[in-house]
């Protein structure tokens, strides 16, 4: 028995839990290894207090998850059987009934939540979720290994789009040749959809790549991230194309500055909250508050934004082994917009930055 299962074991015996459904394709590869995408199908672990837990998923899925190291029961299923059918059937070999049954109370849907309650009509739900949240905060020896790796290949996809700028090429272009590169690396997967922006577009956190074509004195912003072995990387850096205005460069210094007030905050027992304030309030102070609309960044592991959320009002501590983003902003409409993005690590000496490129100006 691995040990995440054995904590959640733990938990459901101290909670008076009956049995736990987990069934996010994060929180299933965080307690079994075996990362799929399900679709529509039903892949779920079931876990007790005192059985061992049982995996269910397609029968074409089951070579890939014993390959991935589940060592205990699977029931699988062709398309033509109903997968709750055989799931209660064996659930209630083991638990006759059942009262409390813990839940991902934020990512199941009607259905299986109904299709639970079905099984045993007077069971009451409850959240497993602050539970596995809690536990995939900290991250492992061998989970940072590849958050380090995986942050490795995102400095080089930024690296890739800076030396691909040229006047006329397009938004797209850049990159798709970004994505290309890293696909001869071996990366399947990006952990969100990158992106490329250009000019103005920049001024928009959240903005859609497309045919823009780069010219002289554009910000070009790079937000990207990739998949390595289940664990995602995200990385943000702002470059301007040929000249920079004397207000552009002052935009970017107060982001630069912003960053390092709240990276410098970054060590155990810092109220999380205070990280986002040691950057929004530099930014307020620079003049531009009302420019800085999001929080200073968000949890980082299996997912791209998972617990916790480094807003202001955040209250929980920071502990060693939290990985996160600090990712200040400021995006003026008529100017364009700068964002600097690391993945940090809580380390017993502070802080460790696992995306490494370069944070001054960058002129191309």
């Amino acid at each position: 028995m691995n040990k995440r299962l054995t904590r959640v074991m733990d938990w459901l015996a101290e909670k008076n839990v009956d049995f736990a459904f987990v069934q996010t394709k994060a929180n299933v590869f965080y307690l079994s290894q075996f990362y799929t995408e399900p679709h529509e199908r039903l892949v779920g672990i079931v876990i007790f207090p005192t059985e061992e837990p049982i995996l269910i998923c397609p029968n074409m899925e089951k070579p890939q998850a014993k390959a991935a190291g589940w060592e205990h029961e699977i029931i699988s299923y062709s398309d033509s059987e109903n997968p709750w059918d055989l799931l209660e059937k064996r659930i209630k070999g083991l638990v006759p009934t059942a009262s409390v049954i813990a839940i991902e109370k934020e990512h199941i849907s009607y259905t299986r939540a109904t299709a639970l309650l079905n099984m045993f009509p007077q069971g009451q739900l409850v959240s497993v979720e602050e539970k596995l949240y809690s536990l995939r905060l900290i991250k492992e020896p061998s989970e940072l290994e590849i958050l380090k790796q995986a942050a490795k290949l995102a400095d080089f996809g930024v690296e890739v789009g800076v030396h691909a700028l040229k006047s006329g090429k397009t938004e797209m272009d850049v990159l798709a040749l970004i994505e290309y590169e890293l696909k001869r690396k071996g990366i399947r997967e990006m952990s969100f959809s990158t992106m490329v922006l250009t000019g103005r577009k920049t001024a928009d956190p959240h903005g859609n790549p497309g045919l823009t074509e780069i010219t002289g004195g554009d910000f070009v912003l790079f937000d990207l991230g990739v998949v390595l072995d289940g664990y995602c990387s995200d990385i943000t850096r702002t470059v301007v194309f040929q000249e920079a205005s004397e207000k552009q460069q002052e935009i970017y210094e107060t982001v630069l500055g912003a960053q390092l007030q709240a990276l410098a905050a970054c060590k155990i027992g810092t109220r999380i909250g205070d990280i986002d304030l040691a950057a929004r309030n530099y930014i307020t102070n620079a003049g531009f508050g009302e420019y800085f609309p999001h929080r200073i960044g968000h949890g980082l592991g299996i997912e791209v934004h998972e617990f916790p959320s480094m807003s202001e009002n955040n209250n929980d501590l920071l502990q060693e082994g939290a990985v996160f983003t600090v990712e200040p902003g400021i995006y003026v409409p008529s100017i364009g917009g700068v964002r600097i993005e690391d993945d940090i690590v809580i380390t017993k000496d502070g802080f460790e930055s696992l995306t490494k490129y370069p944070k001054d100006l960058i002129i191309v």
